[in-house]
C-alpha cells in the first residue's frame, strides 16, 4: 500500500486527479481498448472530480474512450431524485466531461429483480475486461462503497442493509430526516474492488481519522472493510493532514519519508 499525505483537501484532490489522469493518458485508450474506471460518490471525491473536469476542459485529458462503473446506488430511490447516485454522478461529473452516455454504468436500485441486477453488473465488469483503476472513498466507520462493518472481504456486488451510522451520516443529504434516508443499497463487493488492477482511495478530514488509522495502520478486518486494501498489490490512499490525526508518529513519518525518497 502506498500512502500520500497532502496538507489539505485541495492538494489531496489535485494529487489524486493528476494520478488518475496520468493513468488514463498512459493507457492511450481506444474504442477497441477502452480504459475502465471505477467511480465513487460522496463528498470526498468532489474535489477529485472538479480537477478532472478542469483537465478535460483544458484539453489535457479525454474521456471519450473511458468506460465507468459506479460503486453503488440506493434501493428504491428514483434515478431522478436529487440524492440518487445517478443524479450525483451526472450533476457533479459526467455532464461536464466528454464521456459517452453509453459508457456509463450505474447500478439500478429500482430493478424488478435486484439480485439479477447485481449479478449482471458483475458480468458487465467481467465482459469489459475488468476495472483498470477503481477510485473510492473511506467512510467514517472504515467502509468502502456500502460494504459496511462486518461485510465479507471476498464479497461481490449485492444488496446491503445500511448501518445506523451510515444512515445518520447520509441524513445530511436528506434534510437531516432519518426517515427519508434509504435503508438499503446495491454495492460492489470488496472482492469486486480487489479485482481491479489498481485502487485509489481518498480520505480527508478529522472525522475520518479513526477510519484511516484502521485502514492503513491496523489489522486487516471485516470490521473496517477498507483495510482489505492492505492486501492489494497496487493500492494508494491519498489523505490530508487532518485525516492523519490518529496515526502513530512512526507510521506518519514512514509514509512521508517514503514519498520524499528517504527510505
Amino acid at each position: 500500500m502506498r500512502v500520500i499525505i497532502e496538507p489539505d483537501y485541495a492538494a489531496m484532490s489535485k494529487w489524486a486527479a493528476n494520478y488518475v489522469a496520468d493513468r488514463i493518458i498512459a493507457a492511450n485508450p481506444t474504442p477497441e481498448k477502452p480504459f475502465k474506471l471505477g467511480c465513487p460518490t460522496g463528498s470526498s471525491p468532489l474535489g477529485l472530480y472538479k480537477e478532472l473536469i478542469e483537465m478535460n476542459r483544458a484539453g489535457k485529458i479525454s474521456f471519450q474512450n473511458v468506460i465507468t462503473f459506479n460503486m453503488d446506488e440506493y434501493v428504491n430511490l428514483p434515478e431522478d431524485h436529487p440524492e440518487s447516485y445517478h443524479s450525483f454522478m451526472w450533476n457533479n461529473f459526467f455532464s461536464h466531461i466528454d464521456i459517452k452516455p453509453e459508457n456509463v454504468h450505474i447500478l439500478n436500485g429500482n430493478a424488478p429483480d435486484l439480485v439479477a441486477e447485481c449479478e449482471n453488473y458483475e458480468r458487465m465488469i467481467l465482459d469489459a475486461g475488468g476495472i483498470d483503476l477503481f477510485m473510492g472513498g473511506i467512510g467514517p466507520d472504515g467502509h468502502l462503497a456500502f460494504n459496511e462493518p462486518g461485510s465479507s472481504l471476498t464479497s461481490r456486488t449485492r444488496i446491503k442493509t445500511l448501518t445506523t451510522d451510515t444512515i445518520h451520516a447520509n441524513s445530511r443529504f436528506f434534510e437531516g430526516n432519518l426517515d427519508l434516508v434509504p435503508k438499503q443499497a446495491l454495492t460492489v463487493g470488496i472482492g469486486t474492488v480487489m479485482d481491479a488492477k489498481e485502487v485509489l482511495l481518498v480520505c480527508n478530514g478529522h472525522n475520518k481519522a479513526r477510519a484511516l488509522k484502521h485502514c492503513i495502520d491496523g489489522n486487516v478486518s471485516h470490521k473496517w472493510t477498507s483495510s482489505m486494501l492492505q492486501m492489494h498489490p497496487h493500492s494508494i490512499v491519498v489523505c490530508d493532514e487532518a485525516a492523519c490525526d490518529e496515526l502513530t508518529v512512526g507510521t506518519y513519518k514512514y509514509y512521508l519519508d517514503k514519498e520524499r525518497g528517504n527510505l
